[in-house]
C-alpha cells in the first residue's frame, strides 16, 4: 500500500508543475496588456507603470513564472487589484461556504442517487426503472436557474417553508471556528443557530444536487448490471444466498469504482464553486466571487483560485486512486 500511495504522490508532481504553468499564461494569453486591462483605459501612465512593477508584470516571463510559483508555494496569493487585499483573507471567508453547500449537494445526491440506481438495476424495465430514469434525465435537462428560481418561488416565497438568501438570518450569531455554519453551531452548543444554518442551506445544496444525483443514479445503474449479469452472481444465487446478500455484498461492491470514480468528478465540482447556485441564492461562495473577479478583471484573484480549483482536482482524483486501492486490493498490485 505504501508503495502505491507514494507511486502516486510523485506520478501527481508533473502534473502539478504542468498545470502551474497553463495556469500563469492564462494571464498572457489574453490580448493586449493586463495591466491596463485591469486598471481601465483611462488610467494614467503613472498608474499602469506602478502596478505593472506591483505585480511584476516588467521581469522577463520565466522570473515571473518562478517569482509566482515560490508565492504559491509558501501560500501567499497575492494581493487584489481592488482595494490592495490579501486574496488569502478574502478565500478563507469564502470558501468554508463553498465546501459546506458543496458537501450537502454531495451527500444529498450520493445518498438518494446510488439507491435509486441500485433499485433500477435489479428492477430493470419495470415502472420504477422507467420513472427513475426519467427523473434522472429530467435532473441532468433542467437548467439550475430555473430549478432555482422555482423553488425559490414556490417554497420559499408561497409556502414560506425555508429561507432562500444567505447563510444565516440576521438576528443569529455562530462563533466561528471552522467557517462551516452548521459544524461551528453544533460546536458552540446552539440549536437554535444549526437549525437555522441547515434551513438555510437545504435550498441551494437542493438546487446543486440535482446533476451530480442524476448522473450517479445512471452511473449506479450502469455498473450495477454490467455485474448483475455475471457468472459469479448467478452462482451466488445458485448457492441459495439471500437476494440482498448477492446484490450489497457481492454485485455492488464489484461496481464500486465507476461509481467511486464518478463521486470523486463530482467533489471536485462543487468544491470548486457553483457560480449559478450562489448567485441565485446570494451564497457568499467562491464560485460568485470568482465570476464577479473575471467581471472586474481581477487577475490576481482569477490567477489564485484557477490554481486552487486545479489543486483540488488532483486532491480528489489522488483520493479516488487511493480509495481503488482499498476497494480492489488487485490495483495495489
Amino acid at each position: 500500500m505504501f508503495q502505491y500511495f507514494a507511486r502516486r504522490v510523485i506520478e501527481s508532481i508533473p502534473v502539478v508543475i504542468g498545470v502551474s504553468i497553463l495556469v500563469f499564461m492564462l494571464i498572457h494569453m489574453i490580448p493586449g496588456d493586463p495591466v491596463v486591462a485591469m486598471l481601465g483605459e483611462r488610467a494614467t501612465e503613472e498608474n499602469v507603470t506602478a502596478l505593472r512593477e506591483r505585480l511584476g508584470f516588467d521581469e522577463p516571463l520565466y522570473e515571473q513564472y518562478f517569482l509566482w510559483a515560490g508565492r504559491m508555494l509558501r501560500g501567499d496569493l497575492g494581493n487584489t487589484v481592488r482595494g490592495n487585499i490579501p486574496v488569502e483573507n478574502e478565500l478563507r471567508n469564502r470558501f468554508p461556504a463553498t465546501i459546506e453547500l458543496g458537501l450537502m449537494a454531495l451527500t444529498l445526491a450520493t445518498l438518494v442517487g446510488v439507491p435509486v440506481g441500485i433499485l433500477s438495476a435489479t428492477k430493470r424495465n419495470s415502472l420504477l426503472d422507467t420513472a427513475s430514469m426519467f427523473g434522472a434525465l429530467f435532473g441532468v435537462s433542467i437548467p439550475i436557474f430555473v430549478l432555482g428560481l422555482l423553488l425559490i418561488f414556490f417554497i420559499g416565497v408561497e409556502l414560506e417553508w425555508l429561507p432562500f438568501v444567505g447563510r444565516l438570518s440576521s438576528d443569529i450569531n455562530i462563533e466561528r471556528v471552522t467557517g462551516l455554519n452548521t459544524i461551528d453551531a453544533l460546536i458552540d452548543g446552539n440549536w437554535k443557530a444549526f437549525k437555522d444554518a441547515l434551513e438555510h442551506l437545504i435550498l441551494p445544496a437542493i438546487t446543486l444536487s440535482t446533476i451530480p444525483l442524476a448522473v450517479i443514479a445512471r452511473i449506479t445503474r450502469s455498473a450495477m448490471l454490467e455485474v448483475l449479469n455475471q457468472d459469479y452472481i448467478r452462482t451466488a444465487h445458485a448457492k441459495g444466498l439471500r437476494y440482498r446478500t448477492v446484490v450489497i455484498r457481492h454485485a455492488f461492491r464489484n461496481a464500486l469504482l465507476p461509481i467511486v470514480t464518478i463521486i470523486g468528478l463530482q467533489l471536485g465540482t462543487l468544491l470548486s464553486g457553483a457560480v449559478l447556485t450562489e448567485t441565485i441564492f446570494s451564497w457568499p461562495g467562491v464560485g460568485k466571487w470568482l465570476f464577479d473577479s473575471i467581471v472586474a478583471r481581477d487577475y490576481s484573484i482569477v490567477q489564485s483560485m484557477t490554481l486552487i480549483i486545479a489543486m483540488i482536482y488532483i486532491a480528489v482524483n489522488f483520493a479516488v486512486d487511493f480509495m481503488y486501492a482499498i476497494i480492489d486490493p488487485r490495483i495495489r498490485y
